[in-house]
């Protein structure tokens, strides 16, 4: 029987990969429900190829007639009123953290690549699992690789994580002219396309900061025992330390279809037609990350062992940093400052509800968005 698969970020990188991955595989799976923010015509386009799904556009009123979901509500009726068996969540920012929830609550797995929903609401989510029964499989490539690893050597076997990062847009420019840094260049990745966004947290390595945070949440490490590497080749996308020293890498392309495919067959692991890597030839480099080139993973492990409140509000502090940046409000150097500011209060060291989440995503948004006093 084929799987039945919801995808919500449908005209996004992560829902265009999963649909394609859909289309390699025919009659393994159905794909019976869609979803986008914004983007009506690109949702629509999509939607074409797949006319027994629901269509849900989140962001706004639809103008065409063949959208009758829309808004919050019609996004959470399209998860917990369609009969599916996995979601994939390719949804951007906090705004993933509902359909996240709302998957598991349904007894839906979870291909999660939305990691903002594991830095902000991880005992809610495990919560709902633990009561669904549903289970949470990650997508990012970075965990997806420590999830297979992890899977072969066991929990008990495993010493150690690292976890790989490109280094991004100026992992080689010289200290000094980071403060003049421009988004438009720190948007460009000097190794594949991606997001404005996500491709700016890559340059701060914000990215990988929410990254260190979400493994130590999904695999129960300790901050102490996780690692970043970088590594610019962006080949080996994880390693795991057993507990005799030898470490074990996850090595192919980089290419988000691997991870989406193995998310979709999980438990069972079928053949890919992509990602596949011939390494002769080829020559890998890793190096530490430098602690001045890059203080937002500082930050972010500071915040992690803070507590829940405070991944929170680094996550809602990043986000308003970076659209101030964007907005030419404040330098690239500024990001750190206006991060390391919002996480400096006092925060809950577990969060218990949605509420408390929102306000405090909104209390560190208003920090990192204000002017140094």
């Amino acid at each position: 029987m084929a799987k039945r698969v919801i995808v919500v970020g449908a005209t996004g990188s992560i829902g265009r990969q999963t649909i394609e991955v859909i289309k390699s595989k025919p009659g393994a799976f159905e794909l019976v429900g869609l979803s986008a923010h914004l983007g009506e015509q690109a949702l629509l386009a999509v939607a074409r190829d797949f006319p027994g799904a629901r269509i849900a556009l989140s962001g706004s009123k639809p103008d065409s007639r063949d959208i009758r979901l829309w808004g919050a509500e019609g996004l959470e009726e399209l998860i917990r009123g369609t009969e599916a068996d996995i979601l994939v969540n390719g949804a951007a920012g906090a705004g993933g953290l509902a359909p996240s929830l709302a998957a598991l609550e349904s007894g839906k797995d979870l291909a999660l690549a939305n990691k903002e929903s594991v830095v902000m609401a991880w005992s809610l989510l495990e919560a709902a699992a633990g009561a669904s029964g549903a289970h949470i499989l990650p997508v990012d490539s970075e965990h997806a690789a420590l999830f297979r690893l992890i899977s072969l050597l066991g929990e008990e076997g495993t010493e150690e994580l690292v976890i790989t990062a490109s280094g991004g847009a100026f992992r080689d420019r010289p200290l000094a002219e980071l403060a003049d840094a421009r988004p438009d260049e720190a948007a460009a990745h000097p190794n594949w396309s991606m997001g404005r966004k996500i491709t700016i947290d890559s340059a701060t390595m914000a990215n990988k900061g929410l990254e260190v945070i979400e493994a130590s949440r999904l695999f129960g490490m300790p901050p102490a025992r996780i690692k970043v590497l970088v590594h610019p080749q962006s080949l080996v996308h994880a390693l795991v330390r057993a507990r005799d020293g030898s470490l074990y890498a996850q090595v192919s392309e980089p290419d988000m279809r691997v991870p989406i495919q193995n998310a979709l067959t999980w438990p069972e692991v079928g053949e890919c037609a992509f990602g596949r890597l011939e390494l002769a030839g080829r020559s890998l480099e890793f190096r530490e990350p430098e602690a001045e080139r890059y203080p937002l993973l500082g930050l972010a492990y500071e915040a992690l062992s803070a507590g829940e409140g405070a991944t929170v509000a680094y996550n809602a502090a990043n986000e308003a940093a970076v659209a101030a940046f964007e907005a030419g409000s404040i330098r690239f150097t500024e990001i750190a400052d206006r991060v390391s500011k919002a996480i400096s209060r006092s925060w809950p060291s577990r969060v218990a509800s949605l509420g408390c989440i929102f306000d405090i995503d909104a209390e560190a948004r208003s920090l990192a968005g204000r002017a140094e006093e």
